[in-house]
């Protein structure tokens, strides 16, 4: 599967918590006792003090299980294991939103096997400047694309933006997760549950849409006005599902970074560059398939896939940050951008890209891309309702 527009190929620390012992079977009776366990969290968003959780109550309905807690408590989300004895614990990704009275509810489908379940409490990111976790870009001029190696979508033009944040590294599958699963609770609708190699690898599998309604949802729990909405008036906050999103430019909240905004990031502050830390690449600077020795005079290789990743996608910020303090702009996963897709892009100051237009830009190459699709000026673009691995992305902030 291939690409619609480039030649990317497809081939916490937390507190103690109660736990409440559920055993998914159909004969289970219209009301399960609460059993309070002490154990100690294994990760979290950010670090917080001990606190204890919320009783979680559990019933049977029909061939699911519904588990509720005190609509009162906030920012907790779901988690199970099946083994207490030595519990891994997951991230309850099969979870729904139900109504049940004035409590938060979630509903899961009975399994053979027992789950126990527990609720977990996330924290908004602390309020610092710069954020936690985000590089400041700053604002200015600079020349968007290139005509290096004789790209013909990305001719030169001049783009003047205002500052922002950027995430420092790509969304890794455990934010994923934990923003998926609060984003659920507040009523989102997620069309793909994403995917990951490991906590700190980068999340895969999921549509752009999903990506604009997980912004909204972290811009919440951080307590920041969200920046997608489905009304030109601002009036409805974007929760999920397709149509047309309207962005609120002058808030807070989290949202994916404008085709410029990408670029200018990626340069690092050198323009003219054809890579985020230097002139040239190598297996020392991305997670990428390299090239046959003369095949690009650029890419330094070696030959075939990155050992880091070995031939699939390494763990996040594993690789040097360019000028900016960011990592893994280009390989490992490639990136969505705001933007529709369309040549020739627009210059000026804070473009947001075309109106319309049936595909959304992705940007960095992935760790199967040979260091072409690694090129700053590079641009590909794909349709926002498909959800596939090596692609990924990461947030920026306006201030």
């Amino acid at each position: 599967m291939k690409l619609i527009i480039g030649s990317l190929t497809f081939g916490f620390q937390g507190a103690m918590m109660g736990v409440s012992r559920a055993k998914h079977a159909s004969n289970m009776k219209s009301k399960l006792s609460f059993v309070l366990l002490a154990v100690v969290l294994a990760a979290g968003l950010h670090p917080a003090k001990a606190d204890a959780a919320p009783r979680l109550m559990v019933m049977s309905t029909n061939n699911q299980a519904l588990l509720y807690w005190p609509s009162t408590e906030t920012n907790y989300v779901l988690q199970y294991c099946t083994n207490l004895a030595s519990p891994k614990w997951a991230y309850a990704m099969d979870a729904g939103k139900a109504v049940y009275g004035t409590q938060t509810a979630l509903t899961v489908t009975n399994l053979t096997r027992p789950r126990f379940f527990r609720l977990m409490r996330i924290f908004a990111a602390p309020p610092t400047t710069p954020p936690s976790n985000l590089a400041p870009i700053p604002a200015g001029t600079f020349t968007m694309g290139d005509t290096l190696d004789g790209i013909t979508n990305a001719h030169p033009v001049t783009v003047t933006l205002s500052a922002f944040w950027m995430d420092t590294n790509l969304v890794t599958y455990s934010q994923w997760q934990q923003v998926y699963c609060f984003g659920v609770i507040l009523g989102g609708l997620f069309h793909n549950e994403g995917s990951g190699n490991g906590p700190n690898y980068p999340v895969e599998n999921m549509d752009w849409f999903d990506c604009v309604a997980w912004c909204n949802a972290r811009s919440i729990l951080d307590e920041l006005t969200p920046a997608y909405y489905w009304d030109p008036d601002f009036t409805q906050i974007y929760t999920g599902g397709y149509g047309v999103v309207y962005v609120n430019w002058a808030t807070n909240g989290y949202r994916l970074p404008t085709e410029a905004e990408w670029e200018r990031a990626a340069r690092g502050g050198h323009e003219q560059q054809r890579f985020p830390t230097r002139n040239s690449i190598s297996e020392s600077d991305a997670n990428y398939f390299g090239s046959a020795s003369g095949v690009l005079p650029y890419d330094q290789g070696p030959a075939g896939d990155n050992p880091v990743g070995q031939g699939d996608t390494s763990p996040v910020g594993s690789f040097p940050a360019n000028g900016y303090g960011l990592r893994d702009m280009a390989g490992n996963v490639a990136e969505w951008c705001w933007d529709n897709y369309g040549v020739p892009y627009a210059g000026g100051a804070d473009p947001h890209g075309p109106t319309d237009g049936n595909a959304r830009v992705l940007r960095g190459g992935a760790f199967s891309s040979t260091a072409d699709s690694l090129r700053c000026a590079h641009r590909g673009a794909y349709y926002p309702v498909f959800a596939e691995p090596e692609i990924g992305f990461r947030c920026v902030r306006g201030h």
